[in-house]
This record gives structure tokens, C-alpha cells and sequence, in this order.
């Protein structure tokens, strides 16, 4: 496969050329050529007004429901969703059924992705069946594959299965993924507790239960001298947490949702089911910490959440629907409604997350591999249902106006073209 990219704005801050308008050449999925012109034949030949490049952006935390869900979602129609939204490469969180607790599994998804134009990396459960109570066969899961351990929807609740777990995987240099939330306060919530729960009528969920597992989780991670991410974080309280962990220099990460940028519960107003969601949507002063912490590098990465759910989940009374929406196809669009720049965008979801989760660097300087998202960043648009490639369609961000394209990834000698 010959393709050239003609016009492109490299943005990729360990390139040489960063922040250049260079055509590209690629050839049996490597980088042959960049120069200001370059007239090689080649098929296919990708040009567009603004058109920008960088390396292929990661995304932290999804569900392709394979095996068990595939009504939800299958590894082909997420892999699709995946390309059509930028991701180059995609972790899949253990909650299918079976969980994904053994190397069987792992290597179960990893065979599943080979002919895929994305690379799946599969995420194993910490507890056998993700149920809290037992250690999974991590170190067997990691030599299959498995990038990182999480028992994904299901928030490790005990202390010392925890504390286990971040001892155990410091043997291959591992991390652990958690969504801090104490299940035990707030069970019955099905939204934010405050005021607009009061006002809606609906039982809350306060941000303490979220706050108090970030505390308790980072002196585990302190205690063990082991890597934590936390995902989904949603409160003011728990980045102040976070924060002075960095600054302290316990081996703490963590990643927000594009949906905990772009909405609060002021949203929940019309009782939309697409915006029921675990960890629920904070309030607008939340909100707004959290877009000032990705601005200010406190917050490593974006993950998308991606949870899909078939129309009886989402089509029903809000008490019943399922938590959770599909993020990869929308993501983009959503950072750049919130006003984060496409330079710190690359540097969270195409470096950090590499180097967080030992993903090998793209740079884009001749020689090395493809792996490419072509996007233009500033165009704006309506995102419609057909835009949507997952199998699911529960999002609440159809038919809003959102800002930044993707036009396809190259990742190696695969790609995938946006029409």
C-alpha cells in the first residue's frame, strides 16, 4: 500500500517536523518520505482544507462486549467506531461474560484484533470474575497481552484485595485501573446528590463516595510503591487529591470522561437516560475544574467510557435504564466544544497514554511506523446517528453541534477513511 497526505500540519511535539505543513508518504505501513512536495504515484492520495496529523491517540477504557453482549456491541463494530473516532489503539475493560480473568480470554481478544484496522489491548480483571473477592491470574494474563489490570464497571471495594493486587503486579511493572466509588454510600443513586436531585425527585449519589476511595486509594498506592490510575474522575475534591499525591510523588495517574467535560446534572433536567451515568454527572463548579485540570496537565488522559446499550436498556423509565453511554465516535467533537487545545489533546491521548501503559511512541519523522489520526480541528459540525458506526446508539450528543473532524487513522498497513 502506497499512500501520500498531502498539506498535512504535523502535530506531534517529539517530531522534528512538529507544527510544519509537510506532505507525507507511506509505504508498506512506514513513514518512506516528508517533504514540502512530494509528486509520487500513489492510491489512496488524502488531501483536505486544515488537515492536521498526529500520532494515533489511545483510548484508556472500553467495552466491545465480546464475548457475551455482542447484541451491545461486537470487536468488529467497536473497532469501527474506534477508527471513525481517531483511536488508533483501544483497552477493553474485563466486563463481558465470561469476565475476562484468564489468559485464555486475553488471548481470546488479542487473535480477535489482528485483522482489525485498530489494535485491542486487552485489560484483565484484578478479581476472578471482577467480584472483589479473589485475585484473578494476573501475572499469566499479562504475558498473554493484557495491558493493565481493572475489574473496569466494578470499583474494587476492598482495601486489602487492593493493596494485594498493586503489591502483585510491581513484579512485571503493571498498573491498576480503578473508578473510585464506594459503593457502600449513595447505593441507590441514580444521579448526583444535590440540588437538582432534590428537584428532580431522584435518589443521589454525593461526590464523598468517590472522594473517600481516591484518599483511601492513593495511601494504598503509597504504601506499595505501585502504579494506580484512577478513571472517571468527577469531583473538584478528588483532583485536589490527586494533585498533592503527584506533588508528593506516589505513582498516581488519572483520566476524565469527554461527557464529565461537556455536561453537569443541570442537564438531567429532561430526565434524557443517555446522560445516566457511572460516575454520575457532577455539578457545573466540577465541570469546570475538570476542564482547568486538563488544561493545566493535571489530568493525564481522556478516556471515552465507552459502555454501549441496546434500545430497551436506554428507551425506559429513568429509575431502570441501564448507566452509561458511547463515547469514541463523538469524543473529539466534544473536546473541542470545551474549548481544550488540539496540542494538549495529542499530548494526553497520543503520548501520555503510551507512556502510562507502555504502548510503543509513534513519532512522525521518516522510518518509522504508521500510526496516524488525520482530523482538521477547527470544523464544526452537527453529529447525527450516521456518524454513528458502533452497533448502539446511545448518545445524548446527537444532534448537538460539535467542533473538530476526524478524517481516518493509518496504522500501518491498515487504515480506515472516514466518508
Amino acid at each position: 500500500m502506497k499512500v501520500l497526505i498531502r498539506k498535512v500540519q504535523i502535530t506531534d511535539p517529539q517530531s522534528p517536523h512538529n507544527g510544519q505543513v509537510k506532505d507525507i508518504l507511506i509505504q508498506n505501513g512506514f513513514l518512506s518520505k516528508i517533504a514540502d512536495q512530494i509528486s509520487d504515484d500513489a492510491n489512496p492520495v488524502i488531501e483536505s482544507k486544515d488537515l492536521q496529523v498526529s500520532p494515533g491517540w489511545v483510548d484508556l477504557f472500553a467495552n466491545f462486549g465480546d464475548p457475551g453482549y455482542e447484541f451491545k456491541e461486537t470487536v468488529e463494530s467497536g473497532a469501527l467506531a474506534a477508527a471513525a473516532g481517531g483511536f488508533t489503539h483501544v483497552m477493553l475493560i474485563p466486563n463481558t461474560q465470561p469476565v475476562v480473568h484468564s489468559k485464555s480470554q486475553v488471548e481470546y481478544l488479542v487473535r480477535k484484533g489482528f485483522s482489525l484496522p485498530v489494535e485491542l489491548h486487552p485489560l484483565g480483571a484484578v478479581s476472578k470474575n471482577a467480584e472483589g473477592k479473589e485475585l484473578a491470574e494476573m501475572y499469566d494474563m499479562h504475558a498473554s497481552g493484557a495491558l493493565g489490570f481493572t475489574d473496569g464497571l466494578n470499583p474494587i471495594q476492598s482495601a486489602g484485595l487492593l493493596l494485594k493486587a498493586l503489591q502483585y503486579v510491581k513484579s512485571f511493572d503493571g498498573t491498576i485501573i480503578q473508578i473510585p466509588d464506594d459503593r457502600s454510600i449513595g447505593a441507590q443513586g441514580l444521579m448526583n446528590e444535590g440540588v437538582i436531585s432534590t428537584r428532580l425527585g431522584l435518589p443521589g449519589k454525593p461526590a464523598m463516595s468517590e472522594e473517600i476511595m481516591v484518599a483511601r486509594d492513593i495511601k494504598l498506592a503509597r504504601y506499595t510503591n505501585s502504579r494506580l490510575h484512577f478513571t472517571g474522575v468527577s469531583s473538584r475534591k478528588s483532583l485536589e487529591y490527586i494533585q498533592r499525591a503527584k506533588e508528593t510523588g506516589i505513582a498516581i495517574s488519572c483520566s476524565v470522561t469527554p461527557y464529565h467535560l461537556f455536561y453537569c446534572d443541570e442537564d438531567l433536567i429532561d430526565y434524557d437516560t443517555n446522560l445516566k451515568l457511572d460516575p454520575p454527572l457532577r455539578t457545573r463548579d466540577d465541570r469546570d475544574a475538570l476542564r482547568e485540570a486538563v488544561k493545566n496537565g493535571l489530568v493525564d488522559c481522556i478516556a471515552t467510557h465507552h459502555l454501549p446499550h441496546e434500545w430497551d436498556s436506554k428507551t425506559c423509565e429513568f429509575e431502570y435504564a441501564k448507566f452509561g453511554m458511547i463515547g469514541l465516535e463523538s469524543c473529539f467533537g466534544v473536546i473541542g466544544v470545551c474549548g481544550i487545545p488540539v496540542a494538549t489533546w495529542v499530548q494526553m491521548n497520543a503520548i501520555n497514554a503510551r507512556n502510562l501503559f507502555n504502548i510503543q511512541q509513534s513519532v512522525i519523522k521518516e522510518g518509522e511506523r504508521a500510526d496516524l489520526t488525520l482530523f482538521t480541528a477547527d470544523q464544526a459540525f452537527r453529529f447525527e446517528e450516521k456518524n454513528i458506526r458502533s452497533k448502539s446508539k446511545n448518545s445524548p450528543f446527537i444532534g448537538q453541534q460539535l467542533i473538530g473532524r476526524v478524517l481516518g487513522i493509518i496504522n500501518g498497513e491498515k487504515s480506515f477513511l472516514n466518508n
